[in-house]
């Protein structure tokens, strides 16, 4: 399988140190992190997902640990919004232009706000979706901060 992906691309552009971890994908499961994080061997608390948010009908992005939910009202707060929902699967996917278990906070066609719970900072490294569904980037908390620009704040329930 290819491994080459926006997101892949956006970190060796922006000289970002990272390592790629395949996986067998299954369609139709439900938690794609959790089964993201049971088929690497990694605990859930150090796989994160990528969620697309509607804010005040503006899109964000959120990520955090596969095993948790996010706090709508925590996320509003942190983008000192009102009113946050999920995207719809389709807008997410046309947004990002990754399809849905695959969606990677890296590389969307259109860069959006972005905030990563502050859970991963207690992390040496985390795993985020690689722009592909099998595919997971292992890096630092710290330099995906850095490299998005993207706000720390806690956002789970």
């Amino acid at each position: 399988m290819a491994t080459s992906t926006p997101a892949t691309n956006a970190l060796k552009k922006g000289k970002i140190d990272f390592s790629l971890t395949e996986y067998d994908y299954a369609p139709g499961g439900e938690r794609v992190g959790l089964q993201a994080a049971e088929a690497i061997g990694e605990p859930a608390s150090k796989v994160f997902k990528t969620l697309m948010i509607e804010l005040d009908g503006k899109p964000v992005c959120a990520i955090l640990a596969s095993d948790r939910e996010v706090n709508m009202k925590k996320l509003a707060k942190a983008f000192s919004g009102k009113s946050a929902s999920m995207m719809d699967t389709h807008d997410a996917e046309r947004m990002t232009g990754y399809k849905v278990g695959g969606i990677s906070p890296l590389g969307q066609r259109k860069r959006v706000p972005t905030v990563l719970d502050e859970s991963a900072m207690g992390q040496a490294e985390i795993y985020i979706n690689g722009g592909r569904r099998g595919l997971q980037i292992r890096l630092k908390p710290q330099d995906l901060v850095e490299f998005l620009r993207c706000e720390v704040a806690d956002l789970v329930r």
